[in-house]
């Protein structure tokens, strides 16, 4: 139950042997490598990775007004590196969790098709590529780097103690255009706060809504979220409180920054895409929940970042 979930089955070409190494030797580490990346579901980075962009672009184009695109390569491998460090955190903690549920019992560390060893082997190496680029970018990302990581390890934890873990997860993800800010300028910006928060926001909303299809396992098995503990309807509303707040910090963000005449397309087409997910859903039907949150999220900062990329070109942003 994250925002950052998916059903996955294991591979059979990577499926372990009674003893637990791989079946096929010859072949062992490019199995574990594509089976890790399976299980954190590298692809899912593009949920995160534009607002980095934005808040990156938008602090070269106020430092120098040029594109640094070794920074720029430096803040992807540091967004990506931790990410999935969270992600591996968050199968290896909520394993027996997800053996319990019917819908995740398919994944990796339930079947076998991935040891836990492999499993924290592939997570430390990730937090060890962020830590290393947090370090090359500027000293202030590298001592704060450790606030950035807390969060992470949190989350899993959270279902376990809180109603609201998603509010731990939209904190763990507000920092990524925080952090890709400090990465340009090494010095701390409100605004880049600002469009952290809607980030933030923005994703404890949607992971209200993918909650919803794990309340009758979650409830059986004493998993906390809000929609266990205050039913479907509720988590529903509030997602779309949440997300109407976004669309708040986002206004805000632009004002703050200046932006342009694009910038506001791209709030436009965001707030219909708002619209258009909440309609997918709703309490007696769930059916279209995976088009509602994987499509219509991805969608959401891929055109918003194309938008505020072609407003940054526009306004003198160059490469």
């Amino acid at each position: 139950m994250t925002a950052t979930d998916g059903a996955t089955g294991p591979a059979a070409s990577s499926a372990p042997s009674a003893s637990g190494a791989p079946a096929s030797g010859g072949a062992a580490a490019p199995g574990r490598v594509k089976t890790f990346l399976r299980m954190v579901m590298i692809e899912h980075s593009v949920f995160a990775l534009p607002f980095a962009y934005i808040a990156s672009l938008t602090a070269m184009y106020r430092d120098g007004g040029s594109v640094d695109w070794w920074t720029l390569l430096l803040v992807t491998v540091a967004m990506v590196g931790l990410r999935t460090f969270a992600m591996a955190c968050n199968r290896i903690i909520d394993r027996e969790i997800d053996a319990r549920n019917p819908r995740t019992a398919g994944r990796e560390l339930v079947t076998g098709a991935m040891s836990v060893r492999s499993a924290w082997a592939g997570a430390l190496a990730a937090l060890a590529v962020f830590l290393g680029a947090a370090a090359l970018l500027n000293p202030l990302c590298l001592l704060l780097a450790p606030v950035a990581v807390v969060p992470m390890v949190v989350y899993p934890y959270g279902k376990r103690f809180t109603n609201f873990p998603h509010a731990i997860l939209g904190l763990a993800q507000a920092m990524g255009p925080v952090g890709a800010w400090l990465a340009v300028t090494g010095a701390w910006s409100w605004d880049a706060v600002v469009l952290g928060l809607a980030v933030g926001v923005w994703i404890g909303g949607f992971d209200l809504i993918f909650a919803c299809q794990d309340v009758d396992a979650d409830r059986a098995h004493g998993v906390m979220s809000v929609p266990a503990r205050f039913g479907i309807p509720a988590a529903l509303y509030g997602a779309r409180g949440a997300h109407a707040v976004t669309m708040g910090l986002f206004v805000w963000y632009a004002l703050l920054t200046g932006a342009g005449a694009w910038f506001w397309v791209g709030l436009a087409v965001v707030a219909a895409a708002f619209l258009y997910e909440h309609s997918l859903v709703r309490p007696g039907d769930l059916s279209r929940l995976n088009r509602a949150f994987f499509t219509v999220n991805g969608f959401i900062g891929i055109a918003l970042f194309g938008c505020a990329l072609v407003d940054l070109a526009v306004r003198g942003l160059t490469v």
